[in-house]
């Protein structure tokens, strides 16, 4: 868990200094006071660009200096600290214990999910959204999976780049075709992993107050994946993406007990079932890591009736540190032992 966190020029925030405990930290207050920029802050302490996915100069306090800094000190006398300099606002600067580290490095130390209300619309957004959303799953489970993704991010991006010449260079195409397929067949593997073993948690569980969903992970990257790379390189070229591989990949979710996509489902039913699957996720991380990773809920109980508001807290009782925001603190009510931050 965070022991303390403190902020300086993020977002809104020009200097913030928390001391959380190891339950609920419950954070109240008016709509635009910085609640969620306070979530975000402690997602940055992970690999990524945040619960918000915002470019890093985008975080620093409009009216500040113009770089910003999150820092936390963890149980164990452990210290992570992430920023930006005024000077290079796009550059990210990791440090651990005082010494530099890359940002993917953060997710050997805390494992941190979130729910937001943007992310309400997942079912129903792109394949895009659910892609990242299934990818901070599978992270916050194997923390290497961060660098598989990157390092075929960028042997992606270099072969499009080859493929828009007039004249292709036939021997580096294929050796970013075989690094496509060394590390887009791993990324692949280590999604279905994952959903396989979330799979499992809910075969094996009865009817709850957030409905069962079925996970399958759609266009499954092929093993051959360089040879179909090298065989669809025009009509790659004239798509100006790779047409295949994990970025072509999508997360399918149905609804176990109506048998229907969870896009067709109500929105309340949607809310419920990413609830049931951040819980079941919370779970396996705690199995796996021996803790329970950070989960961060932005807005959740006022998006939940009475009775299933009443459910989640049970449910999240006992399971480590788990930071939620309101605009009221009335709707903490049935929280136990929550340390309650007015914000504003």
């Amino acid at each position: 868990m965070l022991a303390r966190l403190t902020l300086t020029d993020f977002r809104n925030h020009a200097a913030l200094d928390l001391q959380p405990g190891p339950g609920f930290v419950c954070l109240h207050g008016q709509n635009g006071a910085g609640k969620t920029n306070i979530l975000e802050a402690v997602s940055m302490l992970a690999p990524g660009r945040g619960l918000r996915g915002s470019a890093l100069g985008e975080m620093a306090r409009s009216d500040g200096p113009g770089g910003w800094t999150v820092a936390a000190s963890l149980d164990g006398d452990i210290n992570l600290g992430t920023g930006t300099l005024a000077a290079v606002p796009e550059r990210r600067i990791v440090r651990i214990n005082g010494a530099p580290a890359s940002a993917n490095s953060l997710g050997e130390w805390l494992a941190i999910t979130w729910l937001t209300p943007a992310m309400d619309r997942l079912f129903t957004d792109s394949a895009g959204s659910r892609r990242r959303f299934l990818d901070r799953l599978v992270l916050a489970l194997d923390p290497a999976h961060a660098v598989r993704a990157a390092r075929y991010e960028a042997a992606m991006r270099a072969r499009n780049k080859l493929l828009a010449e007039d004249h292709w260079d036939g021997e580096w195409l294929l050796s970013l075709e075989r690094q496509m397929e060394e590390y887009g067949v791993a990324v692949s593997r280590a999604r279905l992993a994952t959903i396989l073993r979330l799979q499992e948690r809910f075969d094996g569980s009865a009817a709850t107050d957030f409905p069962l969903p079925r996970l399958t992970l759609d266009k499954v990257t092929p093993t051959a994946l360089a040879a179909r790379l090298a065989a669809c390189r025009s009509l790659d070229a004239a798509a100006r993406r790779a047409t295949h591989g994990p970025n072509t990949e999508d997360l399918l979710v149905t609804n176990i007990a109506k048998a229907q996509p969870a896009a067709r489902s109500s929105t309340g039913e949607q809310k419920a079932l990413l609830i049931g699957l951040m819980l079941a996720h919370a779970d396996l991380v705690t199995e796996q890591r021996g803790a329970p990773p950070i989960l961060l809920l932005d807005e959740v109980a006022a998006h939940l009736d009475p009775g299933r508001r009443a459910a989640l807290f049970e449910r999240l009782q006992g399971r480590g540190q788990v930071w939620m925001t309101a605009t009221e603190a009335a709707l903490f009510d049935g929280v136990h032992g929550a340390i309650m931050v007015h914000v504003g």
